[in-house]
């Protein structure tokens, strides 16, 4: 993550600056913009929601939505994909997906990259589960790992080919270790 203010800012002076490539989050009144995404994040993050939404979109369960920008507790984040169950959609007055989604996530994943900081990274995971959010993941693929953040408990370090990734109740995903790390081959 690039630092690109050393100013405070107010979350709403934030909202209003053009949005950057790659996103720039709002963190304790400094922006912070987040790594380009390289090929092993890009590969996991397409796959895991293509795989998310093929189980929970047709039955109107939940969707997940990578790189989108959720404004809360004080914080604009952009977490790697955020998931959110079907009635906690915001919609416009159209009944379409609305632009702003103004909540934590349900269910937020993040994919650490080779120049993040995984402090600030578990710290938004923290934020969001601070915020009514049910779960976190953060994966590495660089150490084929995963911390599961179940909301109210201790966190869950993952390793083993074998093991099952835990996952929101509300969606029916069995999903390995393995599984999430063989999207990598080619």
């Amino acid at each position: 993550m690039v630092k690109l203010s050393k100013q405070n800012l107010t979350l709403e002076e934030f909202l209003r600056l053009p949005e950057t490539k790659p996103a720039s989050e709002y963190i304790n009144g400094q922006i912070i913009q987040k790594p380009m995404p390289q090929g092993k994040h890009s590969t996991i993050q397409g796959e895991l929601v293509t795989s998310i939404n093929t189980i929970a979109k047709e039955k109107k369960i939940a969707k997940a939505f990578p790189e989108l920008r959720c404004t809360f507790g004080g914080r604009s984040i952009v977490p790697d994909i955020a998931v959110f169950s079907w009635e906690r959609i915001p919609v416009d007055e159209n009944g379409d997906v609305a632009n702003v989604f103004a909540a934590a996530p349900d269910w937020t994943i993040e994919i650490l990259s080779p120049d993040q900081s995984p402090t600030k990274v578990i710290g938004n995971i923290l934020h969001c589960l601070t915020h009514n959010c049910k779960f976190g993941w953060l994966i590495t693929p660089d150490e084929r790992s995963v911390i599961v953040y179940p909301l109210g408990k201790q966190p869950i370090y993952f390793e083993k080919a074998s093991d099952l990734l835990p996952v929101p109740e509300f969606l029916e995903l069995q999903l390995k270790v393995e599984d999430l790390f063989n999207w990598l081959k080619i």
